[in-house]
């Protein structure tokens, strides 16, 4: 049995995890991992003195703070509203620091669209919604499919199709690691809440069977892992049935291991930040708090507000503790 102890240092590891993968990854994205070696070698910890978050991070904070308020009873109009609220209304100046599929949502949004409508632009199968569902799976611990459920809610406003997909598969994942499953069960919970006929799918066991395959070092397992999902040639990096198999094959080739996973998905390039902190998510409420590398987790600052100024000041840790609470915010 999870004890009240386990789900917080759980959460708590999956929201750090989160945004220490994001802050690992991000020199190293939209970059192959040729650039990546001539560039630094193999990189094996933050390559700023000062690491930081970016939309990843940002937008995870967003939908915890969201899913703190409302909890289970979130509706497509709670998300709407909170996204005109907290980022499409304000006079913000140039928006930085985040993909597409939130510049095209936000668009529709400023141009009156509503949901399900917001979110059909050109890049709704983006991994947009995969990187802000970890706070999900924290929430419906134990739950994958009311956190596949409540992350469909809020990719409605920004995502259809596929990026709805890699949502799901991640906030299950989650909500199966903060319950104590093993490796191969969250896999499993995962492709549970998607249809087995899905690209997102499709990839992600693509890139579990490369992981599981016997290797004589990391380098060649991450060239196989990549090799089963990574469209070559494709110009768009955040592709969520691509980001999300790499990051649950860096999960698995890790076997559940903190820094072991987060580095393997940093390596492999591409979307780097993305897939890493994907992966961190995952191995963070796997492992707890503890299994993050204390350099680390001791180096991730209250976000900036880089990408949403909305949110600066609030620090991943304070929001995994607000969705372990028994009552939602007022």
């Amino acid at each position: 049995m999870t004890t009240t102890c386990d789900t917080r240092e759980r959460a708590r590891g999956a929201l750090l995890g989160l945004a220490v993968g994001d802050a690992l990854g991000a020199p190293a994205e939209n970059m192959k991992p040729s650039e990546i070696r001539r560039r630094w070698g193999r990189i094996e910890g933050f390559l700023t003195d000062r690491p930081a978050g970016t939309d990843d991070t940002e937008y995870a904070i967003f939908s915890a703070l969201l899913l703190a308020r409302h909890g289970s009873a979130l509706t497509v109009e709670h998300v709407e509203r909170a996204w005109h609220h907290w980022i499409a209304d304000l006079d913000e100046g140039p928006f930085r620091g985040a993909g597409f599929s939130e510049r095209g949502t936000l668009e529709n949004l400023r141009r009156g669209l509503a949901a399900p409508i917001s979110a059909q632009h050109r890049h709704a199968w983006s991994d947009g919604l995969a990187m802000r569902a970890a706070p999900f799976g924290v929430f419906a611990a134990g739950c994958p499919e009311e956190a596949a459920r409540l992350v469909a809610i809020d990719g409605s406003v920004s995502h259809e199709g596929e990026g709805i997909y890699g949502g799901q598969a991640v906030a299950a994942g989650v909500a199966a690691a903060m319950s104590g499953a093993t490796v191969t069960s969250v896999i499993a919970a995962a492709l549970s809440v998607i249809p087995m006929d899905s690209w997102t799918a499709r990839s992600l066991r693509r890139a579990v069977v490369a992981a599981q395959r016997v290797q004589p070092d990391p380098l060649t397992r991450e060239r196989q892992v990549r090799s089963a999902v990574v469209i070559g040639g494709y110009p768009w990096t955040d592709l969520a049935p691509e980001a999300v198999g790499l990051a649950f094959g860096a999960f698995a080739a890790a076997r559940g291991d903190f820094r072991t996973a987060v580095l393997t998905a940093v390596n492999m390039g591409r979307d780097a930040d993305t897939t890493a902190a994907v992966a961190g998510a995952l191995a963070g409420a796997a492992g707890g708090l503890g299994s993050i590398p204390a350099a680390w987790a001791s180096a991730i600052a209250p976000v900036t507000g880089s990408c949403l100024p909305s949110m600066r000041g609030h620090h991943v840790l304070e929001v995994a503790d607000l969705l372990t609470q028994e009552t939602p915010l007022p």
